[in-house]
């Protein structure tokens, strides 16, 4: 999550720069799981931000904090791209991490929007 805040805040940065200091300034843990997710993250955000674009009813997504941008980008990328994360649960740890780091009352817009999402994907 905190590597995807980087990645959409610093866009004079490559994700592999972004993803170098990580590891080596602040000791970021690495696993094949941090790896697939950021950088599949950053190598489909076109289509990602196409997914939450579609799912911010009177919303653009440069109104939106790059941290529940953050949020939406990793569940998202989950219920895409990764078959081993059922959708409810890249819902629900959205909504956790919204709750944690996010303003007060986001999480419901979090829920909202990723709820959109899985029902958007559902009828692929």
């Amino acid at each position: 999550f905190i590597l995807l805040f980087e990645g959409i805040a610093k866009t004079d940065e490559t994700p592999e720069e972004i993803f170098e200091k990580a590891t080596e300034v602040r000791g970021l843990e690495v696993n094949d799981y941090v790896k697939n997710v950021y950088f599949g993250s950053m190598e489909n955000s076109q289509i990602i931000d196409e997914y939450i674009e579609k799912s911010l009813v009177g919303w653009k997504k440069e109104r939106i904090s790059i941290v529940t941008r953050a949020i939406l980008t990793l569940a998202t990328y989950e219920m895409m791209f990764l078959d081993d994360v059922p959708a409810l649960v890249a819902i629900n740890e959205g909504i956790e991490l919204s709750k944690k780091f996010d303003e007060e009352k986001t999480y419901s817009f979090v829920n909202g929007a990723l709820n959109k999402i899985a029902d958007i994907l559902s009828k692929k």
